[in-house]
């Protein structure tokens, strides 16, 4: 795709880093609260623990035989095998987990100590393995077969995989990890640990600590809390010190919005531990960055002055969490760990604010924005800071809109349905000249007044279409911000091009609020018609449509019981319709890795990328029913639409499918159709 290939000689490295990092944390943090449960048990119940139990903390003996507790036995199988399998089902669904976690049986007892690190290969390992080994006969088992070939394959395979990891992983796993924690170890002993605070605090905000902090730091703090009873590994990361201690220094001595914003941010990062928001205050004055160092140098080498640690990971990294993980012995020294970090990241800060001319004014969306980028989405505490102020950001519009499109990725159906939805929604409110167009994302060009975007896409429609109010969306038939759209035009359309509307828009950091420019409004339709791949293509059928939604291409009850499934099962009809060949149902998959099709309203919308339309030889839409419901992405689906379009050909079908899931009654008769002519019919194209 164009957009993701310009941008990938910058950054392929760091978002390369990134997305590694990003994987490895969706294995741990779904499973955050089985180490606190593990942390919880290790402080209370172990033989230096408040409340010693020998059953419980796996010391002494009862009976003559060896107690066994459950801090052992959770810490070597239960939580490798948690991650095991969250890795596996991140890759291949549960089949994909349940092969992982036996693969990871593999390397736990091949190494006889905590295998997080191996947990990390072999459930990822495992759900890969096994999603290519059904592809080679997907769709080529007879049916009634099903269960028994899904069966033996993952038991076969996962025995294998067992194997492989007792006598080849295991080994490696093994080494590495001796090997990291005697370079640790050497840190400690010579007093170099908060050094890597160097690495640390700069990776944080760059969002790069995640490949450092779960791929390493974890496992080892765990294999050392394990053997000592706490560890010192778990805080070097999660100090909330020197990012409370840079708020600080906003408070004191910024400026502006930054100022305003700083309080609550400090509450947000300190309390509830989302450190992210601080990021774009040291993004609006890079040299900063020596304060949280500082900050970080200061905590570590208090927490190795007073032998201090955690019995587990704080996550998140909120004062509440570092406190609850916090070793019987180690009160004082963690607080203080975090009391000198603030104070040593303030002075530091307050050093460089007061003697660095710099203004904070307006820079705070910018920075923000740019802390989004390089996280790769949108944040979840981003609306804090943008909105600081302010109350929240508002779209003003510089003139009547005119043009309004609605983009994703190939432009063929998510956009399609989207804009159909809001394009009947303008004209109901009684604003029928109001222009709502689709497009892919590689064709925008700044020449519209309002940009709908998914929330995931939103950042990579910005660049092209700078001049415009940005509004994201997770669901594309019944999003609310569909009514705000709405309200925005009505009021820029009724008093006379100016208005102050209350409609909330993304802010756009490379405009004042998002705001659209007046050239903009002044658009001709043909420029707008051209930009938007046929404006008004989905009201009226294209000329020589024919057969676009056939009898053949309507099932009822499908067959698929899983997402991935289900796209192959829409993507089979629309090749055995002669309209697509094999490459674009692979396209079809990879569209719904990068951004989900799920519409809302029990509808799903499958189809490819935009650089998948050399696989499409005529448009065709194939609709498949689920009466009993599939998951979609943790979604309800039982309506699975696969799109293949050509030009504009299909946008017809498509405006009619949007206008039945719109409609509660009309969806309910779908639901309840006993024939395809039903089907038809309702969609508004019976075929002779």
């Amino acid at each position: 795709m164009a957009t993701e290939t310009v941008a990938k000689p910058r950054t392929s490295a760091r978002v390369h880093v990134q997305k590694f990092g990003t994987f490895l944390s969706g294995m741990i943090m779904p499973n955050i609260g089985a180490f606190i449960a593990w942390g919880i048990i290790t402080a209370l119940f172990i033989e230096k623990g408040w409340l010693p139990v020998p059953q419980l903390g796996g010391f002494g003996e009862t009976d003559g035989k060896p107690n066994i507790g459950l801090v052992g036995p959770m810490i070597t199988y239960l939580l490798p095998l948690l991650i095991g399998y969250t890795g596996g089902k991140m890759v291949y669904d549960v089949r994909g987990g349940v092969v992982g976690a036996i693969g990871t049986m593999g390397v736990i007892v091949g190494a006889g100590i905590p295998m997080f690190i191996g947990a990390m290969i072999m459930g990822p390992l495992g759900g890969w393995t096994m999603k290519k080994i059904d592809s080679l006969w997907d769709g080529k088992i007879r049916p009634g077969f099903e269960m028994l070939v899904n069966n033996f394959s993952a038991g076969i395979w996962g025995a294998l995989l067992a194997m492989l990891g007792f006598y080849a992983v295991a080994p490696v796993v093994s080494g590495f990890s001796a090997g990291a924690g005697n370079v640790v170890q050497f840190l400690v002993n010579n007093g170099l640990l908060p050094l890597t605070s160097i690495f640390i605090e700069p990776a944080k905000v760059l969002f790069l600590n995640n490949a450092i902090n779960h791929g390493v730091l974890t496992p080892l703090g765990v294999q050392q809390s394990l053997e000592q009873g706490k560890s010192i590994l778990f805080l070097l990361e999660a100090n909330p010190g020197p990012g409370l201690g840079i708020l600080l220094a906003y408070m004191f001595f910024g400026k502006g919005a930054a100022k305003a914003s700083a309080p609550g941010a400090a509450i947000i990062h300190f309390l509830g531990g989302i450190h992210e928001i601080y990021f774009p205050y040291v993004l609006m004055r890079p040299l900063l960055i020596l304060a949280a160092i500082a900050g970080g140098m200061t905590g570590i080498a208090t927490l190795a002055v007073t032998g201090a640690g955690l019995v587990a990971p704080a996550a998140p990294g909120s004062i509440f969490a570092v406190l609850a993980q916090t070793s019987r012995d180690s009160y004082l020294g963690v607080i203080l760990a975090v009391l000198l970090a603030t104070a040593a990241s303030f002075l530091v800060a307050s050093v460089i604010m007061k003697t660095t001319k710099h203004s904070d004014e307006g820079d705070l969306n910018a920075a923000t924005s740019r802390m989004e980028e390089m996280k790769g989405k949108k944040s979840s505490v981003s609306s804090h800071l943008t909105g600081a102020g302010a109350g929240v950001g508002t779209a003003v519009m510089a003139g009547p809109i005119k043009n309004i499109v609605f983009a994703c990725d190939a432009g063929m159906g998510s956009s399609a349905m989207g804009a159909s939805v809001l394009r009947n929604k303008i004209k109901a409110a009684g604003f029928p000249d109001v222009k709502v167009t689709n497009s892919a994302i590689a064709n925008l060009s700044d020449t519209y007044d309002v940009v709908v975007t998914h929330q995931d896409l939103t950042e990579r429609a910005k660049p092209s279409t700078s001049s415009a109010a940005h509004f994201s969306v997770d669901n594309f038939m019944n999003s609310p911000r569909y009514d705000e759209i709405v309200d925005l035009v009505r009021e820029s359309n009724t008093d006379g091009g100016t208005s102050d509307a209350g409609a909330t828009a993304e802010p756009d950091a490379g405009t004042s609020g998002g705001a659209a420019a007046a050239g903009a409004a002044g658009v001709g339709a043909g420029a707008a018609a051209a930009a938007g791949r046929g404006a008004h293509a989905a009201d009226a059928p294209a000329a020589g449509q024919a057969e676009i939604l056939a009898r053949e291409s309507v099932i009822l009850t499908g067959t698929a019981t899983t997402r991935d499934a289900a796209i192959d099962e829409a993507g089979r009809l629309l090749l055995a319709r002669g309209a697509v060949d094999q490459g674009y149902i692979d396209a079809m998959h990879e569209r719904e890795e990068s951004v989900s099709t799920y519409m809302g309203s029990f509808l799903a919308i499958p189809h490819g990328t935009n650089a998948a339309k050399d696989h499409i030889r005529k448009s065709a839409v194939s609709v498949i029913r689920y009466p009993q419901g599939i998951d979609w992405n943790g979604k309800e689906v039982k309506f699975v639409v696969g799109i293949a379009g050509v030009n504009n050909e299909h946008l017809h079908i498509l405006s009619s499918i949007a206008k039945v899931f719109t409609n509660k009654e009309q969806v309910a008769r779908l639901e309840a159709a006993s024939s395809v002519d039903e089907v038809l019919e309702l969609f508004g194209k019976v075929n002779a």
